[in-house]
């Protein structure tokens, strides 16, 4: 996918959410072990790399998910990450979605220069129920961050925010079930509860996906791949909130004219989707043609 950078790979298992992790799953397809842990190769540096005109591949405007197979602030990247965040420093132009199961680790792990946060960072933290949440939030407001968010994924228990959204700090909130072996079921009156909270303070909320068992009305649902987004997306509880500003510039710090920045491109498959809202579009490659 166009819209994530893997630094590194591989993670140890920390909380709940972990138990039925898509990446060991997908890394044992594949007869790996998810919990080797190391640094890619070809993608390390992808946000820097050049097409053969020298244009960056990934343009300014877009986000990049970080980490989608590891964990930004795992103990064992620390010798790797100085040098990937000097990699977001080089692309201020580029918005980066850090999301961490490891917040008490962070205010130890930014570069220097941080002051209160980078314009192009988005920090997130994951909440895959109320136990976490109440663990985890606290410390995302009391970090140095311009931007912050929230993550039920996989969400596997009831969750209030209706605490934590006062503070005004928390700009976005997404939610997805689960998948793969022994998926946990995800209910609509969570979703719900999550959707009303946001709506209340006029947070953007995204529910990307049911997970591969869905409960509503006191009936569990089977749902399998693309079927759960399109289900989110029906039930019409994401909501568009207040806008998230990124002040992104060149890399001389001058602001990047609105008109000059990535536009996402959907075809109209994408109408359908849950990950409309936080999707940074159809890259165009062909492949589903």
């Amino acid at each position: 996918m166009h819209d994530i950078w893997n630094p590194w790979h591989g993670c140890r298992k920390c909380s709940e959410g972990c138990l039925n992790c898509y990446m060991f799953y997908l890394d044992a397809q594949r007869d790996r072990d998810g919990g080797e842990i190391y640094r890619t190769k070809a993608g390390f540096r992808y946000p820097l790399s050049k097409t053969r005109s020298g244009e960056y591949k990934v343009r300014s405007g877009e986000m990049l998910r970080v980490c989608m197979t590891s964990d930004f602030f795992l103990e064992e990247a620390d010798p790797w990450r100085e040098e990937a965040w000097d990699i977001i420093r080089q692309r201020p132009d580029v918005k980066f979605f850090l999301l961490t199961k490891r917040p008490e680790r962070v205010a130890d792990h930014l570069p220097d220069h941080w002051g209160d946060g980078w314009e192009n960072v988005m920090f997130n933290v994951t909440c895959e129920n109320q136990k976490r949440a109440d663990e985890r939030i606290p410390i995302l407001l009391k970090l140095p961050f311009r931007h912050k968010g929230i993550m039920c994924a996989p969400f596997i228990g009831p969750v209030s925010i209706g605490a934590y959204l006062p503070s005004g700090q928390i700009e976005q909130v997404l939610c997805d079930g689960e998948n793969y072996g022994g998926a946990r079921p995800c209910h609509y009156e969570w979703v719900r509860q999550l959707h009303d909270e946001c709506a209340a303070y006029n947070v953007t909320f995204v529910f990307c996906g049911t997970g591969r068992r869905f409960v509503k009305d006191g009936r569990m649902y089977s749902l399998e791949g693309s079927v759960q987004t399109e289900q989110a997306s029906k039930s019409g509880l994401s909501f568009q909130g207040k806008p998230i500003h990124f002040r992104l510039t060149d890399a001389w710090g001058c602001p990047i004219p609105e008109e000059k920045l990535y536009k996402p491109y959907f075809r109209e498959r994408c109408q359908k989707c849950g990950m409309r809202l936080t999707c940074n579009g159809c890259s165009r490659c062909g492949k589903c043609l």
